[in-house]
C-alpha cells in the first residue's frame, strides 16, 4: 500500500519538475561541503613539516603517524555504507555536526596520539559525506546535467585543497600557529543550516526506498553476478591508479627541491600554476564525458595524465628551459587527472543500484588506502635496488596505463541513459523477487536514448 501512494504522488507531480527539488540548489549545497571537505583533509598535509616539530618527531614518525591515520578510510567505508541504508542526507547533515567538533580537538591535542586519533574520526566522517555527496549529484540531478554536477563537485574539493597552502604562509607571517589552520575547520559548523535547508528533504533515494521496500543488499553485493564485472574494473584501475598517483603525486615536490635543485620559491610556484591551470580539467572531463561517453574520457584522458606524469620525472637536466618542461608536464599531468575525475566519478555513480552507490564508493576508497600503503612501502624498499627515487617513481607511475585498456574493454558506457537502467534496477529487484517501480523522472525520458544529449552509442 505504501509503494502505491508513493508511486500516485509522484504521478501527480507537474512533468517539468524533479521529484528530487532544485537542481541548483543541490549543486550549490554539495559544493559548500566539498570545499570544507578538500581545505580541512588538506590541513595535516600542509602543516606537515610544523606538526612534526609541535609533537617532536622524526620524518620517519610523521610518515607512521601519517600512515596509522589511513586508517579512517575503514569508517568512511561504514559510512558509506550506512548512507545506502538511511539515504545519504542524514549523513551529510550528520558529518558537517560533528566534523567542527573533531577539528576544534584535532587542534588542542596534546599529544601525536591524540591528534591522529581525532584526524581518523575526522576524515572518516568527511570521506563518508563525500561519497554520498557524490551519489546525491547523480541521483538528484538530470541526465544531461549528471557530468556537469561532478565536475562542479570535484572542482570544488580542489578549490578546498588550495586554501590551505594559500593560507599558512600568511599565518606564519603573522606570528600564528598551524594549529590555526583547523579554523575554518572549525567554522564549518555553521554549514550546517544552510546545506540542510538546500538538501531536499525527499530525495531520490527516499522515493526509490519507498517504492521498492524490499529490495535490499549487503556490503559485498557489489560483487553480485550482475555488478561484479563492473566492480572489479573499478576497484583494478582504483588499486593501479592509487599506486601510480602516491607515488607520482607525494614525491612531487621532493623530487623539484631535492633531485632537480628547484628552490622552494619555484617548486611551490609550479604546484600553484600546476592546480590552476588543472581547473580547465573539470569543464573538459563534463564536456567530454557528455560528448564522447565516460568510458572514452577516462581511458584516452586517463592514459594521457600518467603519460605526463612520465614526462615531469624525466629529469630534463639537457633540456634548455627545464622550469618550463616541468610546468608543461605537470599542467598537462593535472589537467588530464581532473577530466579523468568528472569522468569516472561519473560512471561509478551511475553503475550500480541505489542501495549499492555509496557502498561502492566506500569499497573505492578502502582500495585507495590499502594501495597507498602499498605505494609507500614499496617505494621505500625499491629505491636501493633500482638506483634512485626518481626511477622508481617512473616505475610506478606506468601502473596506472593498464587502465587505459580496462576502462576500453571492461567498464560500461552509461553516458545519456536514464539512471535506472544505467545501474540495472529493474533487474536488481527482479532478483529479489519484486518488480522495480521507478520515480518519474521527467528530465531523464529522453526520446531516443543517448541521442538527445549527444552521447555515442
Amino acid at each position: 500500500m505504501k509503494a502505491d501512494t508513493a508511486t500516485h504522488s509522484w504521478r501527480r507531480m507537474p512533468a517539468d519538475r524533479s521529484p528530487a527539488g532544485s537542481p541548483h540548489l543541490v549543486i550549490t549545497a554539495i559544493v559548500l561541503l566539498l570545499v570544507y571537505q578538500g581545505y580541512t583533509l588538506s590541513v595535516a598535509g600542509v602543516a606537515s613539516p610544523w606538526i612534526a616539530r609541535s609533537f617532536h618527531l622524526s620524518p620517519s614518525a610523521l610518515a607512521r603517524l601519517f600512515a596509522w591515520m589511513a586508517i579512517s578510510s575503514f569508517g568512511s567505508m561504514a559510512l558509506a555504507r550506512l548512507a545506502d541504508q538511511i539515504g545519504r542526507r542524514r549523513i551529510i547533515i550528520a558529518s558537517l555536526v560533528l566534523s567542527p567538533l573533531f577539528a576544534l580537538a584535532s587542534a588542542l591535542a596534546p599529544k601525536a596520539w591524540q591528534f591522529a586519533v581525532f584526524q581518523i574520526l575526522l576524515s572518516a566522517l568527511l570521506g563518508g559525506s563525500v561519497s554520498s555527496a557524490t551519489v546525491m549529484l547523480a541521483e538528484e540531478l538530470p541526465v544531461e546535467k549528471r557530468a556537469r554536477g561532478q565536475a562542479f563537485g570535484a572542482g570544488a574539493s580542489a578549490v578546498g585543497g588550495m586554501l590551505g597552502y594559500i593560507v599558512i604562509p600568511f599565518l606564519l607571517k603573522w606570528g600564528y600557529r598551524w594549529e590555526w589552520l583547523l579554523a575554518p575547520s572549525v567554522a564549518g559548523i555553521g554549514l550546517v543550516v544552510p546545506v540542510a535547508r538546500m538538501l531536499p528533504l525527499e530525495t531520490r533515494f527516499t522515493l526509490v526506498r519507498s517504492a521498492n521496500p524490499m529490495v535490499g543488499s549487503r556490503f559485498y553485493d557489489v560483487f553480485h553476478p550482475l555488478y561484479r564485472r563492473r566492480a572489479l574494473t573499478l576497484l583494478v584501475c582504483s588499486g593501479l591508479s592509487t599506486l601510480a598517483g602516491t607515488a607520482v603525486n607525494g614525491w612531487l615536490y621532493f623530487e623539484a627541491v631535492s633531485i632537480l635543485g628547484l628552490s622552494p620559491y619555484k617548486a611551490s610556484t609550479l604546484v600553484v600554476l600546476g592546480m590552476g591551470v588543472a581547473m580547465l580539467g573539470f569543464p573538459i572531463g563534463a564536456w567530454t564525458s557528455e560528448k564522447f561517453g565516460r568510458v572514452p574520457s577516462m581511458a584516452w584522458f586517463g592514459g594521457a595524465a600518467w603519460l605526463g606524469a612520465l614526462a615531469f620525472y624525466w629529469e630534463p637536466a639537457s633540456i634548455a628551459y627545464p622550469f618550463l618542461w616541468l610546468a608543461v608536464a605537470y599542467c598537462w599531468f593535472r589537467v588530464a587527472t581532473n577530466v579523468l575525475t568528472v569522468a569516472s566519478n561519473a560512471a561509478a555513480t551511475e553503475l550500480f543500484p541505489a542501495t549499492l552507490r555509496t557502498t561502492m564508493a566506500g569499497w573505492q576508497m578502502l582500495a585507495g588506502a590499502i594501495f597507498t600503503i602499498i605505494a609507500q612501502a614499496g617505494i621505500s624498499a625499491l629505491i636501493g635496488p633500482l638506483g634512485g627515487l626518481t626511477v622508481v617513481i617512473r616505475y610506478f607511475a606506468t601502473l596506472g596505463l593498464p587502465c587505459t585498456v580496462i576502462y576500453l574493454f571492461f567498464l560500461d558506457e552509461t553516458c545519456g541513459l536514464p539512471l535506472d537502467v544505467a545501474s540495472l534496477e529493474p533487474q536488481w529487484a527482479a532478483l529479489h523477487g519484486r518488480k522495480y517501480e521507478p520515480p518519474p523522472e521527467a528530465a531523464d525520458r529522453q526520446p531516443d536514448g543517448a541521442s538527445a544529449i549527444g552521447c555515442p552509442r
